[in-house]
This record gives C-alpha cells, structure tokens and sequence, in this order.
C-alpha cells in the first residue's frame, strides 16, 4: 500500500486517504448516535405480543390444515365466519404440536356464544348506481362558528 499524496502544509505528514477513512468513519458514528437519540420525554416500553411467540412451522406439520383453511377464504370470498371449523382445526394442530401456547379454543372466539348467524354483507348498490358520498349537499358547508 502507498500512500496517494502527502500534506505538506500540516505539520504532521497525514495520508489523504487516511483522512478520509476518518471522516467517513466519524460521520458513520454521528448518525448512529443521532439516531438512536430519543427525544421525547416520555419513556418508552416495548409491549411483548399478547399471546406469546409463535414459532414456525419449520417441519410443515400444519400444512394439510392451513392450505385447507386458506381455500375455503379463497372459495368463499375471504368471509372468514364461514371457514371457521378449518381456522379451529389448524389452531388445534398448532397447540397439539407445540407451535402455540395451549389454550381454550372457547377463549379465541371458538364458543357457541362467538357463532356469526346470518351474516348479510352490503352489496354496494349506492356505489354501483353512482353514489357519491357527500355529493349530495347542497351549497357551501358552513362551520360551527359561521352559523
């Protein structure tokens, strides 16, 4: 390695190449520092997930139950109330092979009590004839204060 060019003006002969590294480096630690600064007076916590970690699938023991699941959403136009037995098949596959804390599947929302009945989606009639929501005021909105 030779050095580019020599400062002649310094008293200290220092590698312009050497400098550089320095004040790359320098910026690099500025930044990080700067960064990482919080200046907000308000402490901040980190909330873990409510139910704990869920560890992958590594070994696709669940597979057969999640592909399951997720063709009866794509079949039946992701409305989920209806694929509800294959989601609480592969959640209890999950627990069964300790890839999720154990839990009452009547405490994720799989009692009789949490059942969707006659779920009727909005068709978008309104939209589809032209609809326009606000559209139909007529005049200059006027604020509180200008009543």
């Amino acid at each position: 390695w030779k050095p580019a060019k020599q400062l002649a003006c310094h008293p200290i002969s220092v590698d312009i190449r050497h400098s550089n590294i320095i004040n790359i480096a320098a910026n690099i630690i500025f930044t990080t520092i700067m960064a990482s600064m919080n200046f907000s007076s308000a402490k901040q916590t980190i909330k873990p997930p409510q139910r704990g970690i869920f560890p992958l699938d590594h070994d696709a023991e669940c597979k057969p139950f999640k592909e399951k699941y997720l063709t009866c959403l794509k079949g039946e136009g992701d409305k989920h109330h209806l694929c509800r037995e294959f989601s609480k098949e592969y959640l209890q596959c999950r627990m069964d092979r300790n890839l999720m804390a154990s839990e009452d599947l009547d405490r994720l929302g799989y009692s009789k009590e949490a059942t969707v009945e006659k779920a009727v989606e909005y068709d978008k009639s309104k939209e589809k004839g032209g609809y326009v929501a606000g559209k139909h005021i007529d005049g200059r909105m006027k604020w509180w204060f200008q009543r």
